[in-house]
């Protein structure tokens, strides 16, 4: 049916919920920072941490002249020591990063049958890559702790490659890279406009997946999908699109 299949991450295959605007959260981040000298209130990280990845994501914008730009956050987190006056190496502002998001995230799971839907997939000689609206200092981490990051083909991170689903050139990214047929090939995903609308611009075809932390307000007569599965049962993808 399919040669190639490409995966969403966050609300296709892991479940996860965090909460960036939480003020304990700043004020350990606060405290990481204040040990290296840069001195914030929790306040005042907050809302320089939200001023440099705005400002950042709009000068890459400008830079790369692609629309749905996407930074690497780790420069986010070495502007805020520079901020202070502290020239701290990146090594360190990485370490920043995953402190950031295990402090940040309340839970984080794959959803019922994921492995074994990657399993299958392998088991019939398919290639499964992923396609990521993520952080890979953030994402890759997340992926071996949860036990999938070896069941990919290959990997894209947008943060990796300046722009973000649902920008065609991310797709043509995947597409160009591992040498893949547009009809060999399917996008799954559990964002209407990133990877649903994404894919379809991008000659693709796809299924939807609406999970626990789809966007809201779907509407099903605007869907662009060739298959949707609406109750979040990744089990039901194999029905669907592998053949028996």
């Amino acid at each position: 049916m399919f040669q190639n299949y490409i995966f969403d991450l966050y609300g296709t295959l892991i479940d996860i919920n965090t909460n960036e605007w939480n003020i304990g959260l700043w004020k350990k981040m606060a405290e990481f920072y204040g040990f290296y000298g840069a001195e914030y209130t929790p306040k005042e990280l907050k809302e320089a941490y939200f001023d440099q990845c705005r400002i950042q994501e709009e000068k890459l914008q400008k830079k790369v002249g692609v629309d749905y730009a996407e930074i690497k956050v780790e420069k986010v987190f070495k502007k805020l020591f520079s901020m202070k006056s502290v020239d701290m190496d990146m090594k360190t502002c990485k370490v920043a990063c995953k402190f950031f998001r295990i402090i940040s995230t309340k839970y984080i799971k794959l959803y019922d049958g994921v492995e074994e839907l990657l399993d299958l997939l392998h088991s019939k000689g398919k290639k499964v890559y992923l396609l990521s609206n993520a952080q890979q200092v953030f994402t890759e981490y997340e992926m071996i702790l949860l036990g999938i990051h070896d069941k990919f083909d290959g990997l894209v991170f947008s943060s990796n490659e300046k722009c973000r689903k649902p920008s065609t050139t991310f797709f043509d990214i995947v597409l160009e890279r591992y040498n893949l047929k547009k009809e060999e090939s399917i996008m799954i995903g559990n964002d209407p406009i990133s990877d649903i609308k994404g894919a379809y611009d991008s000659g693709l075809k796809s299924l939807y997946i609406h999970t626990n932390i789809s966007p809201g307000n779907l509407d099903e007569d605007t869907l662009l999908s060739d298959y949707t599965i609406l109750d979040g049962d990744v089990k039901k993808i194999k029905d669907l699109i592998i053949k028996k």
